[in-house]
């Protein structure tokens, strides 16, 4: 049965009251979600300077011992250089700066010397290009204070937390969304189980509910095989043993634009798993934010239904 994918008159009014939801959350809350992170972040700098000499001694040993440090070092020029920026400027391998920045690792396939050289070449370049309107203490005798070395920090932290500014906050969101699953859910006598605990989608009991559970599917061909991240997967109180759970994405948005250009992945997702599964699978939305009809009209299409959060009671309706 269709919850919200077949009522196309009230979705204008849905929209309008997803968005003041938003901005409401948004207005309480972003800011201390970007500050927590920024605090924390600030550490982090300040921990990448011990290990540099406060930016004086930027050492290839330093950078392989910890190569989670290469976002802050970008972010320590003038100006900030982007990832490939920088693989243009040092003329070293996109597979190291790659690798250092999305698995905080060395490449394990690159030899010892090869590194050694590559990240040579990074260093130069930070060191000359360090900013030295952040790191005053740059090119005089006297070291810097502990004030100057703090005011530092928070300057190259308030770069990286700009430029995952929307990350942050959409983390954050996703959490207050899960959480309000888990209260309703909890409510009405369901049993949380935590991730990890080896239990698969498919042997649920009756009544149970887990977030962020993998479900293998396969790609098309049938050959090659994914594991798709679900955000909550219910298995309601009056499934069968052995029956197949819900499956629900929570999805929040601060604007219109990029909510169109995201949309096409859950329709891939829900034909992965459909075409491994078949038409049992229920695979829905948990909105909240900008979501525009051309999105909802595109997700309907695809026969995927969703659940407002001002609305969160029409969970109900799926017979949870």
């Amino acid at each position: 049965m269709a919850i919200n994918l077949d009522k196309p008159t009230q979705w204008k009014t849905d929209i309008a009251k997803s968005v003041d939801m938003y901005n409401a959350w948004f207005m309480e809350f972003a800011p201390k979600a970007f500050r927590t992170t920024r605090i924390q972040t600030t550490k982090d700098v300040e921990a990448t300077l011990r290990s540099t000499g406060n930016m004086t001694n930027i050492q290839p040993a330093t950078i392989r011992q910890y190569p989670a440090i290469l976002p802050t070092l970008r972010m320590s020029t003038c100006p900030p250089l982007a990832a490939d920026r920088l693989i243009g400027l040092a003329g070293v391998s996109p597979n190291l700066v790659k690798s250092m920045e999305l698995e905080k690792r060395l490449p394990p396939r690159m030899t010892s010397s090869n590194i050694e050289e590559e990240l040579t070449k990074i260093a130069n370049i930070i060191e000359k290009m360090a900013d030295p309107d952040i790191f005053v203490w740059l090119g005089r005798k006297e070291p810097p204070t502990r004030n100057e070395v703090h005011r530092a920090a928070t300057i190259v932290a308030d770069r990286l937390c700009g430029a995952i500014a929307n990350p942050i906050i959409r983390n954050a969101q996703e959490k207050r969304q899960l959480a309000a699953i888990k209260t309703w859910l909890e409510m009405r006598g369901y049993t949380y189980l935590p991730g990890g605990d080896g239990t698969r989608f498919d042997t649920m009991e009756p009544g149970a509910f887990s977030f962020r559970m993998n479900v293998p599917a396969k790609l098309e061909g049938g050959v090659q095989s994914v594991n798709i991240p679900i955000d909550a997967v219910i298995m309601p109180k009056r499934a069968k043993r052995g029956g197949f759970p819900i499956f629900f994405e929570a999805k929040s948005a601060g604007d219109f634009t990029n909510t169109n250009k995201r949309r096409k992945e859950e329709a891939a997702k829900i034909r992965q798993l459909r075409s491994t599964y078949g038409r049992k699978v229920q695979f829905n939305l948990f909105l909240c934010g900008y979501f525009d009809s051309g999105y909802l009209g595109y997700e309907a299409a695809e026969g995927i239904d969703w659940v407002w959060e001002h609305r969160i009671d029409d969970l109900a309706l799926f017979g949870i």
